[in-house]
């Protein structure tokens, strides 16, 4: 997903290995792009190998753009090439089961703009029944062990059966959306203008919640 990724970002402009990265952040989330130097690399390395990237020492005409102290490998400025190009178009087709996991469904949504209506179809339907899977797997803990489970454990249990529900809702009205030929509207919410990040975080149990309230500690009544 990261060589997509990549060239998804290289097809909108050139870019130095410190813009990918944080780019990749913008784009996908903090914590799922929270990618090292020593990951982007050598898969940059790879792509070029491949022929779908080429790259080029920075002119001195845009050295200004260059943070302090940065190596030789940082000036390095990145293209996708016309082979890149069409890697990238042809991953934008692909609907196997990596697309509706947590990391690919992130990625493959960020480039939704440029992926045809059936392919973004056929990956919200994907994705909403492994969310529904992951939901049911959740209730059948919650009705089957939440005995057996701490306080702690079984509100965390809780937490991530509410975001699965809430991410349910969510595709359903994207999956409604596409089969009406409609794109998603902007929303406001909390005093804030914008779309709501969809795309789960790598390592969460589930996409699209905010933390739990932390317990209160019990206080004795005087």
């Amino acid at each position: 997903m990261l060589e997509m990724a990549i060239l998804g970002l290289l097809q909108e402009a050139p870019m130095h290995g410190y813009e990918l990265r944080k780019e990749l952040a913008t784009k996908l989330g903090t914590l799922r792009a929270a990618i090292s130097y020593g990951t982007l690399y050598p898969t940059l390395k790879r792509l070029k190998l491949a022929g779908w990237i080429s790259e080029a020492e920075t002119t001195e005409t845009n050295s200004d753009i260059i943070p302090p102290m940065t190596s030789k490998r940082g000036r390095v400025v990145y293209k996708i090439t016309a082979e890149g190009k069409e890697r990238f178009a042809a991953l934008l087709t692909q609907t196997g089961p990596e697309t509706y996991d947590d990391a690919g469904f992130g990625v493959h949504f960020t480039f939704f703009s440029r992926t045809d209506r059936a392919t973004r179809l056929r990956i919200l339907e994907g994705r909403r029944r492994r969310i529904e899977e992951r939901r049911e797997g959740l209730r059948d803990v919650l009705t089957r062990a939440a005995d057996r489970l701490d306080a702690y454990t079984l509100e965390l249990q809780r937490h991530g059966l509410d975001a699965c529900e809430r991410e349910v809702r969510w595709l359903e009205e994207l999956i409604t959306n596409e089969r009406s030929g409609r794109t998603p509207a902007f929303r406001q919410r909390a005093g804030l203008t914008g779309a709501p990040n969809p795309a789960p975080a790598v390592g969460t149990p589930t996409a699209g919640a905010t933390p739990p309230e932390t317990p209160r500690p019990h206080q004795d009544r005087p």
